[in-house]
């Protein structure tokens, strides 16, 4: 009711800007005062307070050092009711500071990390991270940091729209980014359906919010969404009329091009007014690529820059139309150079450019989860459509790590967690880092259990699939070992949504250890591997594996990690057991130690049959 109250009247003092700027510093001091010690007492006030804080440090009535400082020091662990609200204060924390305060944008991200994996906060936690990935994305400048961050987002934004039907304005910006990416791609059918699904969102949302009270200082985000929403219509006619045969008005059509052109320039991404070159980035080569894939299409754009006054309406954007021009003439002539240069048998580093960035505009996913040269190497035989189809299956698969909620892996990590928090060593940073590994190690074992080639991360020599270690070699293929199950296991967490949060190395199995180290600052968790072709069983894996795992955790935190690739043979009569059965929570106290060890065992099955052998 207090935290009610508050926030009641601070929606009415701060909507006064004579009222504000009066009362300021005195409100400024009475909202963070004692604010930590608040979060104990009273958590639903503590988050009303800290969002009174933000908003007036925001409006910059006072100085925001005093905000940049406890938001630096705002703690990981906390009550429910405090953690739940905290992602929105946070994300309003970037859109004002993350251009221009990096200590402060640092410390907030790796909160919101933290949260995503927090059942009172993980929604809302990766919601505002596909907003900061978003919003980063579009004022960077370089094409494949801006493809890389959007596909980010996209990630995200899809992970937060899953568990939730009313999350309404992830499904638009999830949208927003499946059309920006479909339009690079030349994928028009994607682009039109992107743009009926943010028109169905906020329509949707329009509803929900139908007379109830929203505070006016998230208007922009909202009125953001509806630019957005003009966006995408501006972009679908683009990319339809890009993928029509015939116009009945070129001078239509061409005008509808430009004015997506203009817009990608524009438009103010998540209602902060910035600049977004990072959209420019994108859309620009795209309609580029758009005039040079249909030939009469290029011929009316450049009788349109010769002729503006034939144009049957007034304001056709000439300046537009004749600097598309000017680039696919630069265009043009820096390939006649390099058609010189193939004839010489010499390498050309604008083609490989070139092929770097179709790589980011239309398989962002795909150069995310692998090395450029491999990447390069995967796409060269491949047409555009085909190319989007492998984006397509690294997405879905990328996407499957950042579910919010999953009905085999929730309970499992629950269980997990609750024996976790008996243990007294499990708490403030310990606890959120860990059980950070723990759940992408639990996503990783359930995307290893599906035995579809394409969940593994890498591919193979010569354009081969890449080598599945889990499946029963074929005559004249070489024994699987741990060494496979390493490198996968570390591609996994390179290439998740903490490989830019923590330090992820792989450790030399030349000499006798396959393992990896994840490093959370100064903690740090050892995953070791192992292969055992005798036996499978839990108890066998714990008398053999569990005293050398548990000795690596002396130096450091009592917990870690061990996963069996089990190398047993394997027949039709048997079948293969669910992530639930081949993973757990395992102990060991050492001879006159006073402190358990607690590792989580997980088994990855090897010499797999098809699933089709199973039924014959």
């Amino acid at each position: 009711m207090v935290a009610t109250l508050v926030t009641s009247s601070l929606e009415t003092l701060l909507g006064s800007a004579a009222t504000t700027k009066a009362l300021a510093r005195p409100l400024n001091g009475a909202l963070l005062d004692g604010f930590t010690e608040q979060i104990g007492r009273g958590p639903l006030l503590a988050a009303a307070r800290l969002e009174g804080a933000v908003r007036l440090a925001a409006s910059d009535a006072v100085s925001p050092y005093r905000v940049w400082d406890l938001l630096e020091e705002l703690p990981a662990d906390g009550p429910e009711d405090f953690l739940e609200r905290l992602p929105r204060v946070l994300g309003v924390a970037l859109d004002c500071w993350a251009q221009q305060e990096t200590r402060v944008s640092t410390a907030v991200r790796d909160l919101l990390q933290h949260l995503s994996v927090d059942e009172a906060a993980d929604v809302d936690a990766l919601f505002e991270l596909g907003c900061d990935r978003l919003r980063t994305a579009l004022s960077s400048t370089e094409l494949p940091e801006v493809s890389r961050l959007v596909s980010e987002a996209r990630t995200f934004f899809a992970a937060a729209e899953a568990p939730e039907e009313a999350r309404d304005d992830a499904a638009a910006y999830l949208a927003v980014c499946d059309a920006i990416l479909g339009f690079t791609a030349h994928d028009a059918p994607k682009v039109a359906e992107a743009a009926d699904r943010i028109e169905q969102a906020l329509e949707r949302r329009q509803a929900w919010l139908h007379r109830t009270h929203q505070p006016a200082w998230l208007q922009p985000r909202r009125s953001a969404e509806i630019a957005w929403s003009q966006f995408l219509i501006q972009l679908r006619a683009a990319a339809e009329l890009f993928a029509a045969d015939v116009w009945m008005d070129s001078w239509q059509a061409i005008d509808a091009v430009l004015t997506a052109y203009r817009a990608a320039r524009t438009i103010q991404p998540l209602g902060v007014r910035q600049d977004s070159p990072g959209l420019v980035a994108l859309v620009e080569p795209a309609v580029d690529d758009g005039f040079l894939r249909n030939e009469a299409f290029l011929r009316a754009l450049r009788v349109a820059a010769q002729h503006p006054d034939d144009c049957p309406r007034a304001g056709f954007d000439t300046d537009t139309a004749t600097a598309i021009l000017t680039r696919l003439d630069a265009r043009e002539s820096r390939s006649t150079t390099r058609g010189a240069a193939d004839e010489s048998d010499e390498e050309d580093p604008e083609a490989e450019a070139a092929e770097t960035a179709r790589l980011h505009r239309i398989a962002p996913t795909v150069v995310r989860q692998l090395p450029m040269k491999e990447a390069r190497s995967l796409a060269a035989n491949l047409s555009d459509e085909d190319l989007a189809t492998v984006e397509g299956l690294a997405y879905d698969s990328d996407v499957a790590r950042l579910q919010a909620d999953d009905p085999l892996i929730n309970p499992l990590l629950d269980g997990i967690l609750t024996r976790l928090s008996e243990h007294p060593d499990f708490n403030g940073a310990v606890r959120h880092s860990f059980s950070v590994l723990v759940t992408q190690t639990l996503l990783f074992l359930k995307s290893r259990a599906d035995l579809t080639r394409t969940s593994l991360v890498g591919p193979g020599k010569d354009g081969e699939p890449p080598f599945d270690y889990r499946r029963k070699p074929e005559r004249g293929q070489r024994a699987a070992n741990e060494g496979d199950l390493q490198r996968d296991f570390h591609q996994w967490l390179l290439t998740g949504p903490l490989h830019n949060t923590v330090q992820v190395e792989i450790n030399d199995i030349g000499m006798g250890r396959a393992d990896v180290m994840v490093r959370f600052g100064p903690l740090r968790y050892l995953t070791e591997m192992k292969q055992d072709s005798d036996d499978s069983s839990r108890s066998h894996i714990e008398s053999k594996y569990l005293t050398q795992e548990a000795e690596y955790t002396n130096t450091g935190t009592p917990f870690g990690q061990l996963i069996v690739l089990d190398l047993t043979p394997k027949t039709t009569s048997g079948g293969t057991l669910r992530i639930d059965e081949l993973t757990w929570l395992t102990s060991h106290r050492p001879r006159d130690a006073t402190t358990d060890r607690l590792v989580l065992a997980g088994i990855v099955t090897g010499n797999r049959l098809t699933p089709s052998a199973y039924s014959r």
